[in-house]
């Protein structure tokens, strides 16, 4: 864990959030401010920075934080109409916070492209 990381003090209990789903290696929790009416992140529970840190060995919260979007899919209804998993990388990607999330969005009709 970081120290100075948002989302690590997320996964420790030190900053609130609406938790949606928790196991050994992945945290999921409602988006403050969501883009579309189901916005959640998902967040491996090891501080990795962003996508271009990723090294083999962490490909295992790669495969799980997947799984746990499919149960969070059917879990708020929304595996039937559809869904985006989004990852935003680096500055110009989008990423505003330097740890690694995925972006679960869904509940709407999500055009193409995003953006």
């Amino acid at each position: 864990m970081s120290t100075d990381c948002i989302f690590c003090k997320i996964i420790e209990g030190q900053i609130p959030s609406k938790k949606v789903y928790e196991d050994d290696m992945v945290y999921a929790f409602h988006d403050i401010s969501p883009a579309a009416p189901v916005h959640i992140l998902l967040i491996p529970k090891k501080h990795i920075s962003s996508a271009m840190e990723l090294e083999l060995a962490d490909m295992e919260y790669v495969k799980q934080i997947h799984l746990a979007a499919q149960k969070i899919a059917k879990q708020l209804g929304i595996d039937e109409k559809g869904f985006r998993i989004v990852n935003n990388c680096g500055k110009d990607g989008g990423q505003t916070v330097s740890h690694l999330h995925y972006h679960l969005l869904g509940g709407r009709n999500l055009n193409w492209p995003p953006g």
